[in-house]
């Protein structure tokens, strides 16, 4: 009959693991993107705003201070047909002329897929798998771009642009003139760098002054994350944040913004949209009083930006005004260089104070190794190390409660259903042998927040996606596709178990031994990094347990002769 039940289970077991081996191929991986046709960023598709009876609404142009002379009426679909390409060795964009939006941005450095890494990830998107892009323009009294207008159609010497080998700086010109006012809209890229400079050079030849304001922002639509890869139901956050020298870091869910529009002026800040290992953010002047603003438009789509001060220009006079554009992965270094607090857009939630050193001593332990998979177990190692001490003690505690099983069954047989004298019986015997009952659970309860911790650290990093180890964990941060892993720390988990003392309460007894399987389940979906922690760190437990508990045991088995 046992052998029956045995092959049983292990039929099922088989046919659970290939159905789920199945699953994993058919759904465990995004798709792929599909064609992207670029759409009009024009009037056309634009929220309301309060105009005149018979204006065009263009609220993709934030209203602006001074915002009451009229602007050249422009075709909104013009542009759109004709992008202006610009490729760098990191950053591969399309420029729409109307308005000189950045209607689409991939990164060739980082493939959508890693079975496909001739697709690069896709940030920017206008038309295809979402609305996604980064706008920019002048506003105000006499800036071209007007919410009761539209916006101007730039042109460019040429239709595609790229940096050439040596060539360490790239600068596209958009041109565009109106009332006598020349307008150009300089693209600043450079060699290796996800930030691109957004400069805009007035010449004002007409024979009255010239003044307008800066704008610019972030429009998404409420698609999902697409560099998402978890499928435990926990997603990183996905949605808007700002950056004010009075709060570093402000969350802006698109939830607050359905709620109501942000106001708020300050001096520099950064606004920026969020999304699993990538942020984009528009980073002004430091010096400068900035306009801060979230909305909603008529399409669904969620807009953040800033629009600057007033610039004013005489007749025969210039003026120059710029902005920093980031468009890239959550690289921490960099974005502290860019603006104050931009790096914790990198957001380890409410551990992070014990997720930032882990990173830190990761990282540095990585540079020595090259492999984040050696680094993460030597990191393990290390924080096992640092416990000893307290799991020490607690295997000691374990070890002695398994010597003196025997006495505890007495004292069952002998107390009977008397609860309570066996309760008396049980701690007297616990306080003489130095035994204390819960110790087991303190190294667990103790490891908990480094665990979390070290979820957010695999989970959040860029540095960790698509970052192999051996054999088959060709991705740290996602799941085992072959779910070996956790079925090895299962493993550990039931071999551990057997070194503890059995729980005196029967039921309780039974919650311990289906432990392994609802963990093993769990894990299944875990990061494959963070299943190699717990991993190393079980089979590093059983070694201490079990020399720990051979040790004690010798010792009773010699005072008792």
């Amino acid at each position: 009959m046992d052998i029956k039940r045995t092959i049983l289970i292990a039929a099922l077991a088989v046919v659970s693991y290939s159905m789920v081996l199945k699953w994993n191929q058919d759904y465990g991986q995004a798709a792929l993107p599909t064609q992207n046709v670029a759409t009009s960023t024009g009037a056309s598709d634009l929220p309301e705003a309060p105009l005149g009876n018979n204006a065009q609404a263009s609220a993709d142009v934030p209203s602006a201070p001074t915002a009451n002379a009229p602007a050249p009426t422009l075709a909104p679909d013009a542009g759109s047909k004709n992008l202006i390409r610009i490729k760098t060795d990191v950053l591969d964009l399309a420029i729409d002329p109307n308005g000189g939006d950045v209607a689409q941005l991939t990164l060739p450095e980082y493939p959508r897929r890693q079975d496909h890494p001739d697709v690069p990830f896709q940030l920017f998107d206008n038309g295809g798998e979402r609305t996604y892009l980064a706008q920019s323009g002048l506003v105000g009294a006499d800036g071209p771009d007007s919410r009761s207008t539209g916006r101007p159609l730039y042109s460019s010497e040429q239709k595609s642009y790229q940096l050439a080998d040596g060539q360490n700086e790239l600068v596209v010109d958009l041109k565009f003139s109106s009332n006598g006012v020349n307008y150009i809209k300089r693209f600043t890229l450079d060699r290796g760098e996800y930030d691109l400079k957004v400069s805009y050079l007035i010449d004002n030849q007409g024979t009255t002054p010239w003044s307008g304001n800066l704008f610019a922002q972030l429009k998404r639509d409420n698609s999902a994350d697409p560099s998402s890869s978890t499928a435990t139901g926990t997603a990183t956050y996905l949605g808007a944040a700002l950056g004010t020298p009075a709060e570093p870091y402000k969350k802006i869910s698109m939830k607050d913004i359905d709620k109501g529009n942000l106001k708020e002026t300050v001096q520099g800040g950064w606004v920026a949209w969020l999304q699993h290992y990538f942020v984009t953010a528009w980073i002004p002047n430091h010096s400068d009083n900035n306009a801060m603003s979230t909305r909603k438009d008529s399409a669904g789509n969620y807009i953040i930006g800033f629009t600057g001060p007033t610039l004013t220009a005489a007749p025969g006079a210039k003026v120059e005004t710029s902005a920093v554009l980031y468009a890239g992965p959550k690289v921490q270094d960099k974005l502290k260089t860019l603006a104050p607090g931009l790096e914790l857009t990198v957001d380890y939630g409410i551990l992070w104070f014990i997720a930032q050193p882990i990173f830190w001593l990761l990282k540095h332990i990585h540079m020595l190794l090259g492999n984040w998979g050696f680094s993460i177990i030597v990191l393990t190692l290390m924080i096992k190390l640092l416990f000893f001490p307290l799991s020490a003690a607690s295997y000691k505690s374990m070890a002695r409660m398994r010597a003196v099983a025997p006495r505890l069954a007495q004292l069952k047989e002998q107390f009977g259903d008397d609860r309570q004298k066996l309760s008396q019986a049980m701690m007297e015997l616990y306080k003489k042998e130095k035994i204390n009952p819960l110790g087991g659970c303190l190294p667990i309860v103790v490891q908990m927040p480094v665990f979390l911790s070290l979820y957010w650290v695999l989970l959040e990093s860029v540095e960790m996606r698509q970052a192999p180890w051996l054999l088959w964990i060709t991705d740290l941060s996602i799941k085992d596709p072959f779910f070996i892993l956790p079925i090895i720390m299962g493993a550990t988990m039931f071999i551990q178990q057997r070194l503890n003392p059995t729980p005196p309460d029967p039921m309780q007894a039974k919650v311990m031994k289906l432990m392994p399987i609802v963990f093993t389940f769990f894990f299944l979906w875990f990061p494959a990094g963070l299943v190699m922690y717990w991993v190393t760190n079980n089979t590093l437990s059983i070694l201490q347990q079990w020399y720990i508990t051979r040790g004690i045991e010798a010792k009773s088995k010699k005072a008792a002769a």
